[in-house]
């Protein structure tokens, strides 16, 4: 059975985890990530070196396995939860659910508000001050399309792993 209050409770807590060490990262050094960064911006510097390409696959991969480990762990505890019995749709519904809401927070709060919003000075690439695409709402509206695609892809390969373990 779905279980609401647990999906946006735990959808909640892996958000503000995933937020916190996105923004570690971006802190260190925004340039991480600047394959995520509008494409004005990315053709105004050089590319990544390889030192910034080794730290990227370094910081980003955890990255990348925290998107995966977190909606996993909180679907394989609603199925130890519902005593260990959980349809692959429940499970779907619930793993799509907490990525959604981490696609969500990411669009809404860490993209509109901050980024394009507030843009604190450690996420501005240096020699890219004041472009437009610090405030380019729509590049990230179409990354929120694309997260939202991934959610349903997620939810379903984490729903069928929950479903027969």
């Amino acid at each position: 059975m779905l279980n609401i209050s647990k999906l946006i409770i735990d959808g909640g807590i892996f958000s503000a985890i995933a937020s916190l060490y996105l923004f570690m990262v971006l802190y260190i050094n925004p340039r991480l990530f600047l394959q995520d960064y509008p494409e004005d911006i990315q053709r105004a510097v050089p590319q990544k070196s390889r030192e910034e390409r080794r730290l990227s696959i370094l910081l980003g991969t955890p990255f990348l396995l925290l998107l995966f480990a977190g909606p996993f762990i909180s679907t394989l505890t609603l199925k130890h939860q519902s005593g260990g019995e959980l349809s692959f749709i429940v499970a779907s519904i619930h793993a799509f659910g907490i990525v959604f809401i981490f696609n969500l927070v990411d669009w809404l709060i860490l993209d509109w508000l901050i980024f394009c919003s507030i843009t604190p000075g450690f996420l501005v690439i240096p020699g890219t001050e004041g472009m437009a695409g610090y405030k380019d709402y729509a590049f990230h509206f179409r990354a929120f399309r694309v997260g939202t695609v991934l959610s349903i892809v997620a939810g379903c390969i984490i729903g069928a792993l929950v479903t027969i373990l």
